[in-house]
């Protein structure tokens, strides 16, 4: 790791809290969320973190970029964007348990959510946290549009991977809703099938692939006669 500036440290011989002494400030996790999902420019880092302030996120970049974590994508423009480095891509674990435990939170007290602001981006690490491999139970894709962010799931012998982007004819289930609609069911403040009724979420597909992918997302249970599949390499069902 490049040498850090001069920053508060906890001085401890300890694994987390060299981490924290990188990451543990505010806002720094949330930056690199928004990267975890995608470069991003300048301003498009300001419009996901309302209320960093412009002088507190470059100084957050310039600390990131010192540390290794982060590199420019113009080393002459700071407002060409930045992207993660390898050693930053190590952190996607770790915030993906974050992810899951805040969702946790979220569903004991999801009246916060009202007033919370929402980007459709966030889905997609949201997304991400709440697929359980475990809970796979066919060879399916399901893709997401959440306002025009397009991404799905892939699914195939017991794994499941998070992908950016549409997956075009081989989807086979699509469910579209808005951002807020999406943060609800996952912090459990509206049920699928009230969201389904009421227009609020729109699926496309098969009806029996909808309740293989809530449970896999967690947010259904077991559909009655359905086997997991093995990671090891099932065959289709």
């Amino acid at each position: 790791m490049k040498e850090q500036r001069d920053r508060r440290t906890y001085g401890q011989q300890c694994g987390l809290a060299f981490a924290l002494d990188v990451v543990g400030e505010r806002w720094t996790l949330l930056i690199i969320r928004e990267l975890l999902v995608r470069p991003r420019r300048y301003r498009d880092l300001l419009d996901a973190l309302p209320g960093i302030g412009t002088n507190l996120l470059a100084d957050r970049l310039a600390f990131l970029t010192e540390a290794g974590i982060i590199e420019p994508l113009d080393a002459e423009r700071r407002t060409a964007g930045y992207a993660l480095t390898a050693l930053g891509e190590k952190l996607r674990e770790p915030v993906l348990v974050l992810a899951r435990f805040g969702l946790t939170l979220l569903a004991e007290q999801p009246a916060r959510t009202s007033a919370s602001v929402t980007r459709a981006s966030w889905a997609v690490l949201a997304i991400e946290s709440m697929v359980d491999p475990a809970r796979a139970l066919a060879d399916e894709v399901y893709e997401f549009d959440i306002e025009g962010e397009l991404f799905h799931v892939r699914v195939a012998a017991g794994e499941a991977r998070t992908v950016q982007g549409t997956a075009g004819a081989d989807a086979t289930l699509r469910v579209a809703t808005d951002a807020r609609t999406f943060f609800d069911l996952g912090s459990g403040a509206i049920e699928p099938v009230e969201a389904v009724v009421s227009g609020a979420v729109s699926v496309t597909g098969p009806p029996a692939a909808l309740p293989r992918c809530l449970y896999l997302l967690g947010l259904g249970g077991r559909p009655a006669g359905e086997r997991a599949l093995s990671a090891a390499g099932a065959g289709r069902r």
